[in-house]
């Protein structure tokens, strides 16, 4: 491990060295290659999937393991949407001149060698490689072990037009030890590591964060809510509602709570039921739910179990109060919504709740590197210091001041 990441630190000098014309150039070849290779990369994920069904994964997580064309297509077009935005790297962010004449600039710098460590969804390896070479960093991944096959084969391809313009093959790679222990030795080998980035369950976030000696960006669990205000247009309540649980239930922008101002409570609950139950969801409620709908019930372990599957909590609340208070309780900092037409109702949840996204009148689906136009994003960050939200390029890069002088002493 430690070979493998001294090679990593070394390569970061090579990136850092590279144009960001030649870089763009060298993304839109693995989007090519991508696209060449399409019959490789099926027949890896069909090995992933036949696998997933021999363990008896949920749907949920076959899903997100899931390739096809049309999901490999949108890979390749993300590589290419990140090779369109603007060199990160370079950009004087400020500069001033001291009273000692010395010319300060602020320049943006890449953060070096980045530790990803994420799920079981193949398309994480190259938005995330992508993501990184664009930023002048070198990424060593650390996928799910579901998708061992997909993420060796996609890393494949992306070396090979790295190697291809004559560059290591170490400015992606999958770490050679994917077992708990070369995780354990990754997360504590900040010598050659400038940054965590862990994405998955609560277990995997609190283990890294116990054991790094390496900085962490925490991508921690979505527990996403949406309120319905006695003032919503109820039409545009349900179409935000259900999409927002039903699109995508196995994301972490998917909702997993929804609550509802008491005022409308008897209007509205029976038409989100009809609704609901014709996407299957499975739902669950308080004792006001359940003296309006029938629904089994919801315990305070289910407003704090993010489900990652068509599994719904509705919970009646006493105005928008009501709701700012469950979510200070049971949220986690990710994405929360309400639907109002009540401008000074919205801009009091706005304010009074403190997540990475807050919406008004839209679904919590929307976060999302590629839909804040991003390209894609190493994930959505929890944390509140460096990055927050969906993680894009930016959030990829430090600054360091680059002072100019003409002899000046102290």
């Amino acid at each position: 491990m430690e070979k493998f990441l001294e090679e990593a630190k070394g390569a970061s000098r090579v990136l850092s060295l590279i144009s960001g014309a030649k870089k763009n150039k060298i993304l839109r070849e693995m989007a090519s290659a991508l696209r060449a290779n399409i019959m490789d990369l099926l027949e890896a994920n069909a090995l992933d999937m036949s696998e997933g069904k021999k363990n008896s994964l949920t749907s949920a997580l076959m899903d997100r393991l899931y390739l096809d064309e049309k999901r490999i297509e949108a890979m390749a077009v993300a590589i290419e949407e990140i090779a369109a935005l603007k060199e990160p790297v370079g950009r004087v962010l400020d500069g001033w001149v001291t009273e000692d004449g010395l010319k300060i600039e602020k320049v943006s710098i890449p953060i070096g060698v980045i530790g990803i460590i994420y799920e079981s969804r193949p398309n994480v390896t190259s938005d995330t490689a992508a993501l990184c070479f664009k930023s002048s960093n070198v990424c060593v991944l650390k996928g799910g072990k579901e998708a061992e096959n997909s993420n060796r084969a996609i890393a494949k391809v992306l070396q090979g037009v790295l190697e291809k313009n004559s560059l290591p093959k170490s400015l992606i790679s999958l770490i050679p030890d994917s077992s708990r222990e070369g995780v354990a030795k990754l997360i504590r080998m900040d010598k050659y590591v400038d940054l965590i980035i862990p994405r998955g369950g609560a277990g995997l976030i609190k283990y890294v964060c116990d054991n790094a000696t390496v900085s962490v960006v925490k991508h921690d669990k979505g527990q996403c809510h949406t309120y319905i205000d006695k003032d919503a247009k109820l039409d545009n309540a349900i179409k935000i509602a259900i999409n927002a649980k039903v699109q995508r239930p196995g994301v972490c922008n998917a909702m997993e709570t929804l609550l509802v101002d008491s005022a409308i409570a008897k209007n509205a609950l029976p038409l989100l039921k009809i609704e609901f139950d014709k996407a299957h969801t499975e739902l669950k409620g308080c004792a006001k739910t359940q003296s309006i709908i029938d629904v089994s019930n919801a315990t305070d372990e289910d407003y704090d179990t993010e489900y990652l599957a068509n599994i719904l909590n509705i919970k009646v609340v006493e105005g928008v109060e009501g709701a700012i208070e469950h979510i200070v309780r049971f949220g986690s900092g990710h994405s929360e919504a309400i639907i109002t037409e009540d401008i000074t109702v919205a801009e009091m949840f706005l304010n009074a709740i403190d997540a990475a996204a807050v919406y008004v009148n839209a679904s919590t689906r929307f976060t999302d590197g590629g839909a804040f136009g991003f390209g894609a994003e190493v994930g959505i960050s929890t944390n509140k210091l460096h990055a927050r939200g969906p993680m894009g390029i930016e959030g990829l890069t430090t600054y360091k001041f680059k002072i100019y002088g003409s002899g000046q002493i102290r």
